[in-house]
């Protein structure tokens, strides 16, 4: 329906399509949060320091995951704008070409975190204890990154194409994987947190085999046996537009991400307490947020498809009708955590101390939920119809000029309580802000 130039669509049908595009991706969130809990109580019945080897390194591990993801969304993207115009030939060959250039990019990341896996510590002002085996675990994981940017670019190849369905399940049997991997790693064969790291690397490598299967040879519209011709070589139109969807995403992660590296130094000097109940409170609250994420990728699909198709209306209708879906279910989950946060927690680690200062900033988090999900649903608006570079500029701008200079002010005097503060504060700020973007009818405006 989309694809029809000319077929109207109710508003109970355009609700309908962006909820069935979002339950499957939806519950693939979900269950990729609760493994990573389950992940998480594993390394939490480990010892406080063990947990915060994790924690110190855990944001620059999301800065090289998001780097790859930028770099795959800069051609799945172009998937939804040639599916949506018709022109599956064309989304094959961006496919192809984003298998080179996204493994290529994704190699030079591995190179670089493993020759700075030995220093990051130190520059973070870790405890002397934790540093070794944070080294170990983020040198691991950065192995893999070749294998998650495949899987990132297979998985949002589909989802752009309107396959949100399959490349769920796949990802929801790569949490299973995890978690099974990782229990047998880190207990019966007594690896620690390095068996965290390699079950983590062989969950991503059987799911991202299938994910590429999928995508190559199954897929009705995208396999490649569909073609005579099967270049892989880059072109300059292709590229050019992968830099200029890709390159503001990479450095609006990159940027965000820095700032979390920097308040992650503010938070290692308050102790591995400190740490450990960051990074499993960060556990927690991704039970939140994870449903609006599965909304906007629902909203990345079909904006996407409806620029593609040249039609604006239905780009801005599916626009706020995401936005009214993801604002609604994630204040709904911001009243679950304030109310179980001591028992959500409490899964996670049997610490007491831990705990009690997870819960503290958790429900300060709770609040800040429904802004949460404003910025999460108008960015993947603004992603789909492919104009990142604006949005991009807000989110580093908000992180880096309010919660840095918030959670360092508040810091010294609140503790960790202090940086939670100054998190739910900028995340307000970004849902209002993004809001006001999306109000402005220039970013559904088709060249």
């Amino acid at each position: 329906m989309v694809r029809n130039g000319t077929q109207t669509m109710s508003l109970r049908q355009k609700l309908r399509l962006i909820v069935l595009l979002s339950i499957p991706a939806i519950i693939a969130q979900l269950s990729s949060v609760i493994m990573q809990m389950i992940d998480a109580s594993m390394l939490g019945h480990l010892s406080t320091s063990e947990a915060a080897s994790v924690g110190v390194v855990s944001t620059t591990i999301w800065l090289f995951g998001g780097f790859c993801s930028a770099a795959a969304s800069g051609f799945s993207v172009q998937v939804a704008h040639h599916v949506g115009a018709n022109d599956l030939p064309g989304a094959r060959s961006v496919i192809r070409q984003g298998m080179i250039c996204v493994g290529g990019f994704a190699f030079f990341l591995t190179f670089v975190g493993i020759m700075v896996s030995p220093y990051l510590p130190v520059w973070l002002d870790a405890k002397e204890e934790i540093r070794a085996g944070a080294t170990e675990y983020l040198t691991i994981v950065c192995c893999a990154l070749p294998v998650l940017a495949m899987d990132m670019l297979a998985a949002g190849s589909l989802r752009c194409s309107g396959n949100i369905k399959l490349p769920s399940m796949l990802n929801t049997m790569m949490c299973l994987l995890n978690v099974v991997f990782n229990y047998l790693f880190i207990f019966p064969f007594g690896m620690g947190i390095l068996g965290a790291a390699y079950g983590t690397f062989l969950a991503y490598l059987i799911t991202t085999v299938c994910m590429l299967y999928a995508l190559v040879v199954k897929d009705k519209m995208l396999r490649f046996s569909l073609d005579k011709g099967r270049k892989f070589k880059p072109t300059k139109t292709t590229l050019l537009k992968a830099f200029k969807i890709g390159s503001p995403i990479g450095l609006e992660r990159g940027v965000m991400c820095g700032a979390q590296i920097a308040i992650t130094g503010i938070i290692a000097p308050l102790g591995n307490v400190a740490v450990a109940a960051n990074m499993f409170g960060i556990e927690v609250e991704s039970l939140c947020y994870m449903p609006g994420y599965g909304v906007a990728e629902a909203s990345t699909t079909l904006v996407g498809q409806s620029k593609g198709a040249k039609r604006e209306d239905l780009m801005r209708s599916f626009a706020w009708i995401a936005m009214g879906l993801g604002v609604g279910i994630m204040a709904f989950m911001g009243v679950v955590m304030w109310i179980f946060a001591p028992e959500m927690m409490a899964i996670i680690t049997p610490k007491e101390d831990v705990i009690a200062l997870g819960t503290e900033v958790l429900r300060i988090e709770a609040w800040a939920e429904p802004g949460f999900a404003a910025a999460i649903i108008a960015y993947s608006v603004f992603v789909g119809a492919g104009k990142t570079l604006v949005p991009s500029l807000m989110n580093l701008g908000s992180i880096w000029i309010v919660r840095l200079s918030l959670a360092t002010l508040l810091a010294p005097t609140l503790g960790l309580k202090g940086v939670w503060i100054a998190m739910a504060i900028e995340l307000c700020w970004r849902g209002f802000s993004f809001i006001i973007k999306l109000t402005r009818k220039n970013w559904s405006k088709v060249e």
